[in-house]
């Protein structure tokens, strides 16, 4: 009778309730067990979930199962970053509140989720925009006040004019809204902001004990912390010019004061107060600053732009030579919030400089050039040289490394005087700036603080938590729906009792990430966390997600544990001690003629044919050729995605969940193919094809491997493969596992099938029995529902989700067989694989009998026979 082929629409939703019925992934904190911790970054629910996140669950399940049948009490729980502007532009636009809009996704996504099979403690299921979450980041926010982590003022701030609401630095790309695209204006807003530069140092340091993070992570880390040495150099407004600026000097902070000798132009920021004053008395430098603000903060956006300035008309003395009259310049490119607001220009040493420069015809005089450089020939062209050297036109420097130039400026300007102050002093600055977490807008964590006349700024009383958001809103007009909400915002003052104003905005959506780790221990508590659960089970042990948060998530993760530690509410200071950014999922594109005003095409709606290596694409509708595009991540614009419920409706999720695990290296990309997920579905149904034929005789059998015999050769295969798949689970190097597996299973096909066939002794189907278990539990990490259907089968009893990780045998794994080339007179004819222990006389009867050497010898009997043990041998006719 011929074995029926494996369903999956049958298996795989029967497997699921059969885990969620049995608690089968629920975690117990007092389970006396060793912890894991294993964690994807949560999911926004925008909808449905697509390949991108197949993937990344796909690994973080596989390490999951991996270490529970490891004999660990794991930890994999699962939530939604569920607040932020998506869903007000959807209540916007599709007349439906936010919440619904919401909570109908996380619903849609859940339900996709748990058809993969995921081995997920969903006991342990939130939403950020559950009021129980949001309540606790509102306790979590007044304790961080109670320490003097969050305070509020008046900045410069990036304004979106379509999302009408606050952006972070890190969310201005290339000038632009992250999510919008509009261009960013600057305004001056009172914002709320944590204290995040307190940590900055740490932040820095404690890098270099997170071993188990990419080593691009940690470098992106390090330079948006910024930590640099330098000077900050006092320059003395000239006399002429003294009144006009009213002030005597500027303040510049720089990290190349070696290069003093090649500034040319002082220039100060929009919002310096030298800028300010200025613009007051003229015109054109109030308009010049004005334009400037209409522009990103971000630094992308700063080395992108045009470079422009404005002529003061003021002039500050050089600090070692004050003969010597610099101009000042307002200027686009400088930021009152990094370093003092002011630069000096030095354009042979730095691009920026030398393009603004070039555009207002300033000196350009060259200070450094290779060590290996000519003075006399050295210039400058359209590329400034920023590198280390020997100093040149640089008067008592020249000659000197930069290094030495450097402490030479230092040890004299500190030891000047101007005025009754030293002329510099020595300063460490860092790029990172505090975290603004206002946001102008509904959708979001509410800032629990009370706005009173008389008592100024209160926070909101913990016993009166949490702030809830009104349901009763209106998004038919732009902006933020709680400003305008009738009854809302109308408080009494905690403190005097007399009529005040709730803060009307929201915290960021990055600050509801930013603990959610926590949180999880133990999501039931009243307070944000249970501090013994959450030292129990933190740092995360591996953190699974995608390279692009590696700058803000992850920094401001850090921040939030340390803020949590000096609340009391954690005893560590760094979130997750291992680090996994995976690659993305990718597929070619389609794209329609330019008579079709090049639309782009969905693959679904594709036929790829290939003719003798050329493929082509066709409209399934109408058979009209498609042009292929590039490969690229798949996304909507370019319609190049796959439905992962149309690959789970087709293949099943095992499929899927093989494929995007097999294909290439976990971090980097995978390029979506349908020959690749049909291949990965080939394998599914050989398998259990393999597995259910030999099963009748297997399952009488005791699993026990042979050291000895015909059999020992499956033994070795399958005990070596187990030993090296454990190593690459161990190292997540997933595709390897599937390599190994597949080698596997090649070489237990035909003996499964001598078993199937009754015609081999109980010895054979012993080892073979344990051959096919250890194949089950290595594909169980990967394909669970295969694992299940194919365990059941053999009768093993339980589940495999359950069963303990098999162990290697070491004398099975031992490598204790030798490769020996055989020479015949002197020429390699063949080579012998023999027992690393063999004696002399075994070793010479085995290389006679090989075929090749019988050849060689033409009938003919050796001379003499020279064994070099474990190393060669030489046939001598």
């Amino acid at each position: 009778m011929a074995t029926e082929r494996y369903n999956p629409r049958d298996a795989e939703p029967r497997w699921q309730t059969t885990w969620a019925e049995a608690k089968t992934f629920e975690t117990r904190n007092d389970d006396p067990r060793e912890k894991y911790y294993v964690l994807e970054m949560f999911p926004y629910p925008s909808g449905r979930i697509h390949m991108g996140h197949v993937r990344n669950y796909a690994m973080g399940d596989v390490v999951a199962r991996y270490k529970r049948a490891r004999g660990l009490n794991v930890l994999h729980p699962m939530g939604w970053d569920a607040f932020g502007m998506p869903a007000e532009n959807a209540a916007m636009q599709n007349k439906v509140h936010p919440k619904e809009w919401t909570y109908q996704n996380i619903a849609t996504m859940r339900a996709q989720l748990k058809s993969m099979g995921l081995s997920l403690d969903w006991s342990r299921e939130f939403a950020t925009c559950d009021v129980e979450y949001y309540h606790r980041q509102q306790y979590l926010f007044l304790d961080m006040m109670e320490k003097g982590l969050v305070y509020r003022k008046q900045s410069k701030v990036n304004w979106d004019p379509v999302d009408q609401t606050v952006l972070a630095n890190e969310q201005v790309i290339e000038g632009r809204g992250w999510r919008s695209g509009a261009l960013v204006e600057q305004r001056e807003l009172t914002q709320w902001f944590f204290k995040i530069t307190d940590f900055a140092q740490d932040l820095l340091d404690a890098l270099d004990t997170l071993d188990q993070w990419p080593e691009k992570v940690r470098l992106m880390q390090k330079n948006w912390i910024g930590r640099s040495e330098g000077l900050t150099i006092r320059w003395e407004m000239s006399e002429a010019t003294r009144s006009a600026a009213d002030c005597s000097e500027i303040e510049v902070y720089t990290t190349r004061p070696d290069t003093l000798f090649g500034a040319s132009f002082l220039a100060i920021s929009a919002d310096h107060p030298v800028a300010k004053a200025l613009a007051e008395q003229r015109p054109d430098i109030n308009d010049f600053c004005e334009e400037c603000r209409r522009h990103g903060t971000s630094l992308a956006a700063l080395e992108t732009a045009e470079k422009k300035g404005i002529d003061t008309g003021l002039t500050v003395r050089h600090p070692l030579d004050p003969a010597w009259e610099l101009p000042v310049y307002i200027a686009n490119f400088v930021l009152m919030d990094y370093g003092t607001g002011a630069i000096f220009g030095c354009p042979s040493g730095d691009q920026r400089d030398l393009d603004f420069a070039r555009k207002y015809d300033l000196p350009v005089v060259p200070v450094v050039m290779p060590a290996d450089g000519d003075a006399e020939h050295f210039h400058i062209g359209n590329e400034a040289y920023d590198g280390d050297g020997v100093m040149i036109n640089s008067r008592f420097l020249n000659g000197m490394t930069t290094e030495a130039a450097f402490q030479t400026v230092a040890d004299r300007l500190t030891a000047q005087q101007l005025g009754n102050a030293a002329q510099a002093a020595r300063k460490v600055n860092f790029r990172l700036r505090d975290w603004g977490i206002s946001r102008q807008r509904y959708w979001g964590c509410p800032i629990p603080v009370i706005h009173c006349e008389d008592c100024g700024v209160v926070p909101v009383p913990k016993q009166d938590l949490p702030v809830k958001l009104p349901d009763d809103v209106s998004f038919d007009i732009p902006g933020n729906p709680l400003d305008r909400h009738p009854t809302w915002t109308k408080v009494s003052c905690p403190c005097c009792g007399k009529a005040a104003r709730r803060e009307t905005d929201t915290m960021d959506t990055f600050v509801d990430s930013s603990w959610y780790f926590a949180r999880f221990t133990a999501p039931w508590e009243d307070k944000p966390t249970n501090p013994q659960a959450a030292d129990h089970w933190l740092p995360v042990d591996q953190y699974i997600g995608g390279i692009e948060h590696a700058i803000l998530h992850l920094l401001y993760s850090r921040f939030f544990t340390r803020a949590m530690r000096e609340t009391g509410h954690v005893s560590l200071k760094e979130p997750f001690k291992g680090l996994f950014t995976q690659g993305m999922v990718v597929h070619e594109t389609y794209r329609l003629g330019e008579g079709q005003n090049g639309q782009w095409v969905a693959p679904v709606d594709i036929r790829i044919e290939d003719d003798g290596g050329t493929r082509k694409a066709f409209l399934l509708s109408s058979g009209e050729e498609v042009a292929i595009g590039s490969i690229e991540k798949m996304s909507k614009s370019k319609k190049n995605v796959v439905d992962p419920d149309d690959i789970i409706a087709s293949y099943g999720a095992d499929t899927a969940r093989f494929f995007v695990l097999s294909d290439s290296p976990p971090d980097r990309d995978v390029i979506w193919s349908e020959a690749g997920v049909e291949g990965a579905h080939r394998f599914v149904q050989r398998v259990w094809r393999l597995i259910a034929e030999a099963a009748p005789v297997l399952r009488t059998a005791e699993a026990k491997p042979a050291k000895d015999g015909p059999a020992m050769a499956i033994s070795q295969a399958a005990h070596k493969t187990l030993q090296a798949v454990q190593a690459d689970y161990d190292k997540l190097a997933f595709n390897k596992a599937v390599a190994r597996i597949y080698e596997l299973v090649n070489s237990l096909a035909g003996p499964l099938g001598k078993v199937a066939g009754g015609q081999e002794d109980e010895a054979y189907v012993c080892a073979m029995r344990d051959a096919t278990r250890i194949l089950v539990q290595l594909i169980a990490p990967m394909t669970p529902h295969l694992a299940e259907e194919c365990w059941m089968t053999l009768g093993f009893d339980g589940y495999v989700a359950e069963a303990a990780w098999p162990q290697f045998d070491p004398e099975l794994v031992a490598d204790n067989q030798v490769l020996m080339p055989v020479q015949v007179n002197g020429k390699k004819r063949a080579e012998l694989t023999i027992a690393r222990d063999a004696d002399q006389d075994t070793v010479q009867k085995a290389a006679l009998q090989l075929d090749a050497v019988q050849t060689a010898l033409g009938g003919s009997q050796p001379k003499k026979i020279i064994v070099v043990p474990q190393r060669i041998i030489n046939i001598v006719v």
